[in-house]
């Protein structure tokens, strides 16, 4: 990888694990963004690793304010939302949904045993946080991939190894899922003003300085001022994780549950609007997804 040269790499400025919680309906997710010691960082709200099999799952549940990126690493999730939007997206699949002014929706089990897969929700900005809801899905084949000195990349948003992702992202985003064979190494540029950070999926690497000691699957890296990542696989097995960075948006943020806005005023009014289903809502008065039809939830 060197064709790239990084002025001022980026350190690992905090490291935590990312440890089993339950969530939903019987699932299991190790939340690493929006749990206690790290409740936000702009402009990322949760990240979670989630494993969950049926009947357990993620019934109907509203959002608003900001947008939610789902990335199957295992088995299969079925989406479903009061607009009368369904899909199933399995291993290495992508859904990118833009939550807006209002969603109800549930996510599903559709396959035997354990799924597993992440989501990220990323903040909208206030100007953005009252559009109509969309989704950008994506095949596994269809990600974009590039390879190159023993690293292989899926560009689920961004650019990397001069492949570039035709995913939209309101809120500035690269999203890179990199694996490394041993011995590999990445530079990997990220935009000085975006906040970023580093999910390990599996093995161990070393990330920021190369005399760093290696840190090993579910564990989240903060990652400080800089022009990009250094990385190095100083193992005898495949490392993976991902590589995430966001434009910070700068404003204020108060979460209730599912609700994310600016002011406490919004989110009472986003409650009266959910809880008498207008302003967004309105099909939520009368609508169950198919998936939850016959179970006691």
């Amino acid at each position: 990888m060197s064709d790239i040269v990084l002025n001022e790499p980026r350190s690992v400025v905090r490291k935590f694990q990312a440890r089993p919680q339950h969530e939903g309906v019987g699932a299991i997710v190790r939340r690493s963004i929006g749990r206690y010691e790290l409740k936000y960082f702009d402009p990322f709200l949760f990240l979670d690793e989630f494993s969950v099999s049926a009947p357990s799952g993620f019934p109907d549940h509203p959002h608003r304010g900001f947008e939610t990126v789902t990335y199957m690493l295992q088995g299969a999730v079925t989406h479903e939302d009061f607009e009368g939007h369904k899909g199933t997206i399995g291993a290495g699949d992508l859904q990118w949904m833009t939550a807006g002014r209002g969603i109800v929706h549930s996510e599903m089990p559709a396959a035997q045993g354990i799924q597993k897969g992440l989501q990220l929700w990323i903040n909208l900005s206030s100007k953005n946080k009252m559009i109509e809801p969309r989704y950008q899905e994506m095949m596994s084949k269809d990600i974009a991939e590039a390879a190159k000195d023993g690293v292989k990349v899926r560009v689920i948003a961004g650019e990397a190894l001069g492949t570039k992702s035709p995913i939209y992202t309101r809120t500035p985003t690269m999203y890179l899922d990199f694996t490394l064979k041993p011995g590999a190494q990445i530079q990997q540029p990220i935009p000085t003003l975006w906040n970023s950070f580093v999910y390990v999926l599996e093995g161990d690497g070393v990330f920021g300085n190369s005399r760093s000691t290696p840190v090993t699957a579910h564990h989240l890296l903060l990652l400080g001022t800089g022009d990009g990542l250094e990385a190095w696989n100083k193992s005898s097995k495949p490392l993976r994780f991902i590589l995430v960075g966001g434009e910070p948006l700068g404003e204020p943020v108060v979460q209730l549950g599912p609700f994310v806005m600016n002011t406490q005023e919004e989110i009472d009014q986003t409650i009266e609007d959910f809880e008498n289903c207008i302003n967004g809502f309105e099909k939520a008065k009368h609508w169950r997804s198919e998936a939850t039809i016959g179970l006691d939830y």
